[in-house]
C-alpha cells in the first residue's frame, strides 16, 4: 500500500537558497520536495516507534522569490491536496544584499487542540483565526517571515476527549500511568496528529516558516520546578517512560526543524537516527540520557562534555533571534538556581554579542512579570534556600502549589539577563565569557525584545535601567494563550500585580526576607489582555513595533494593543 502524508508539510527554515520541509508519513518512502522553478530536495524517511518521518533540504532556490512547491512520496504527488481548497504553499526567499527589508515575526504560545471545545468553552483559536485571515489574502504585503511558537504546542497532561478515548482502550501502559495523560511516544504522536492536521493550521505551517521551543506541558505541568520536584517525580513508576518519550517526541516533531541545513548535517543524533533501520532504541536512549544530564547542570565541566543543547539562534536580515530553553537544562540546586547552566549561558552570551539592528530573545517564560508577582517569586526563592528545614519545606510547597518558577524565582539569571541587556544597550565592551571589558564593543542595537508566553495573558512592558548610558529600548512582549484561557478568578490578581499598592506590599515582603531590590525596573505599556491572542513584531530598518490581536466571538482578529518599541534614527 503506498505511503500517505499524515502530517505536513511543515516549512521550517529558509536559509539563503535552501529550505527545510518536515513530514510524517504512514509508511517508508522517499520524500521529494519540488518547486515550480526547479529547486528540489529528497530524503528517505527514518523510522522510530513504528512511525515514519523525513526532513528534506531543498536546495537551489532563487533569491528574492516566492515559488510554489509540491511534495511527492515515491514519485506520487501528495501535496497540495487535490481538493483545491487552499492557495498554493509557497517558499519565499530573501536576497542576500537586501538587509533592510522588513522582518515580521508572528508569535504566541499555549495552544490546546480545538477539540477541547467539546468539553471546555474556550474562546476561538487565535492561530486558526490568523491562518484564515492569511488564506483570505495570501499575497498580502505584510506576510510574516517567521512563526515563533513559544511553548505548550501540545498538552500531554490535558488531553481532548478523542485522545482520552484512545488512552482508555490501551491495555499496555506503564503501571500507575495517569488515565487521561499521554505517557508513551506513540501516545504523543496522537497529540501532534490531532493538532497539526487542522486544515487551516496545516496550510499555515506549509507556507510560513516556523521555529518552536517547549514549555512545561509538552511534558507535564511545572516540569523541573525544583530539585525536590524531580526527586518526587522519579518515584512514580510511569515517569521514566513519560520523560523519555516527551523529550524524544519533542526532538522529532519540533526541535529537528529548528536547525538550519548545516546544523542538521552536523547533528550526531540526526546521523544516528537516519542511519538506523529502526531508530526506536536510539531515540529512547537519547530521551533517557538528556533527562539524566539535567542533574549535571550545576557542574560546568561535565555539562559541557555531555549536554544536548535545545537553545538555538538564527538571523533574519538585520534581526537576530535567540531561542532559550527555559525548562530542560535548569540548574535546580538550592542557592545555585539558574535558568541556564553555565555552559549554555556562555553560548547565549556569544550569540547575544554581534552586529545587528534588533535582538529578539525567545523565552517561554516571561523575564518581566507583573511586579507584584515578581516580588512574591523572589521572596519564595529566598525562603526555599533557608537553612531552616521547616522554612525551606513550606516555601517549596508554595513554589509548587502556585507555580512560582519564572525568571524571578531564578534570581541570579534574572539579574544576569538584565545586566547583559544593559551592557548591550550601552555598547559596553563584553565577551562570551562575560568578563567585563575583555571583549570588543559593538554598536547598541536599535531594540531588544523578549518574546514570551506561559502566563495566559498578553502585555507589553518596558525595562528601565539606572545607567543613563543604556540607549537601547528593552521590552518584554508576552502573548499567551493562542487557544486556552486563564480562570476568571485569577484575572483580578494578575491586574493587581501591575498596581503600585499591591506591588509595594509584595516588595516589602521580599525585602523582609533579605531580597535586594531588582537592578532593573519596568512599567506596563499595554495590557493585560486575557483573551486568545496572536502578536506580530515588525522590524523596519531600525524601527520596531508590536501589534497584539485577540479573537472575536465569531473567530476573527481585532487589534487590542499596538506599541511603538523603537523609532528610526
Amino acid at each position: 500500500m503506498p505511503a500517505e502524508l499524515l502530517i505536513g508539510p511543515l516549512l521550517r527554515r529558509v536559509v539563503g537558497t535552501r529550505a527545510t520541509v518536515w513530514v510524517e508519513t504512514s509508511g517508508p518512502a522517499v520524500v521529494t520536495v519540488r518547486t515550480a522553478d526547479g529547486a528540489t530536495g529528497s530524503a528517505p524517511t527514518f523510522s522510530a516507534y513504528e512511525h515514519h518521518y523525513a526532513l528534506v533540504v531543498v536546495a537551489g532556490l532563487t533569491p528574492g522569490s516566492a515559488t510554489s512547491y509540491e511534495v511527492l512520496l515515491d514519485d506520487q504527488v501528495v501535496w497540495p491536496l487535490p481538493d483545491g481548497r487552499f492557495p498554493p504553499s509557497l517558499i519565499r526567499t530573501r536576497t542576500a544584499d537586501d538587509l533592510d527589508q522588513p522582518v515580521r515575526l508572528v508569535f504566541g504560545s499555549c495552544r490546546e487542540t480545538t477539540q477541547h471545545a467539546t468539553t471546555r468553552r474556550l474562546p476561538p483559536d487565535a492561530l486558526d483565526a490568523y491562518a484564515r485571515r492569511l488564506l483570505a489574502a495570501p499575497e498580502r504585503a505584510d506576510r510574516p517571515d517567521l512563526l515563533v511558537l513559544l511553548g505548550d504546542q501540545v498538552y500531554a497532561d490535558e488531553t481532548s476527549p478523542t485522545v482520552r478515548r484512545l488512552l482508555k482502550r490501551r491495555r499496555r501502559r506503564p503501571e500507575g500511568a495517569p488515565a487521561t495523560q499521554v505517557v508513551t511516544f506513540d501516545e504523543y504522536t496522537k497529540l501532534y496528529l490531532e493538532s497539526w492536521r487542522d486544515p487551516e493550521i496545516r496550510w499555515l505551517f506549509s507556507t510560513v516558516p516556523s521555529v518552536m521551543i517547549f514549555d512545561d506541558h509538552e511534558v507535564i505541568d511545572d516540569w523541573n520546578t525544583s530539585a525536590s520536584w524531580r526527586a518526587d517525580m522519579r518515584e512514580q513508576p510511569w515517569w521514566a517512560e513519560r520523560i523519555t518519550s516527551g523529550l524524544a517526541s519533542y526532538w522529532v516533531y519540533q526541535h529537528l526543524g529548528n536547525l538550519d541545513p548545516d546544523e542538521i548535517a552536523a547533528d550526531p543524533l540526526y546521523a544516528k537516527v537516519t542511519a538506523a533501520g529502526d531508530a526506536t532504541s536510539v531515540l529512547h536512549e537519547f530521551g533517557r540520557r538528556v533527562d539524566t544530564e539535567a542533574d549535571l547542570a550545576h557542574d560546568t565541566e561535565r555539562w559541557r562534555a555531555v549536554q544536548y543543547q535545545w537553545s538555538y539562534s538564527l538571523d533574519l536580515g538585520r534581526t537576530r533571534l535567540v531561542m532559550l530553553d527555559n525548562r530542560c537544562s535548569r540548574v535546580l540546586e538550592p542557592t545555585r538556581r539558574a535558568m541556564l547552566p553555565a555552559g549554555e549561558w556562555a553560548w547565549f552570551l556569544d550569540r547575544a554579542h554581534g552586529v545587528y539592528d534588533h535582538l529578539v530573545v525567545g523565552s517561554s517564560l516571561p523575564w518581566l512579570l507583573p511586579p507584584g508577582i515578581h516580588h512574591v517569586e523572589s521572596w519564595n526563592e529566598k525562603l526555599a534556600d533557608s537553612r531552616r528545614p521547616w522554612v525551606a519545606g513550606l516555601a517549596e510547597k508554595l513554589r509548587r502549589g502556585i507555580d512560582l518558577e519564572h525568571w524571578a524565582a531564578f534570581r541570579r539569571s534574572f539579574e544576569a539577563l538584565g545586566a547583559l541587556f544593559a551592557r548591550l544597550g550601552s555598547g559596553t565592551p563584553g565577551a562570551p565569557d562575560d568578563r567585563k571589558g575583555s571583549g570588543p564593543a559593538y554598536p547598541p542595537p536599535a531594540s531588544i525584545s523578549v518574546l514570551s508566553g506561559d502566563v495566559h495573558h498578553s502585555y507589553v512592558a518596558r525595562a528601565r535601567f539606572t545607567d543613563a548610558a543604556v540607549r537601547t529600548p528593552v521590552h518584554q512582549l508576552t502573548c499567551s494563550p493562542l487557544h486556552n484561557q486563564v480562570p476568571a478568578g485569577l484575572r483580578p490578581l494578575m491586574r493587581l500585580g501591575w498596581s503600585a499598592g499591591p506591588s509595594g506590599v509584595t516588595r516589602a515582603l521580599a525585602r523582609s526576607a533579605g531580597v535586594r531590590r531588582p537592578s532593573v525596573r519596568w512599567r506596563k505599556l499595554a495590557g493585560p489582555y486575557f483573551g486568545n491572542a496572536v502578536a506580530t513584531l515588525t522590524h523596519s530598518g531600525r524601527a520596531s513595533e508590536v501589534v497584539i490581536e485577540g479573537t472575536t466571538s465569531d473567530g476573527h482578529l481585532r487589534e487590542v494593543a499596538r506599541q511603538q518599541l523603537a523609532t528610526a534614527d
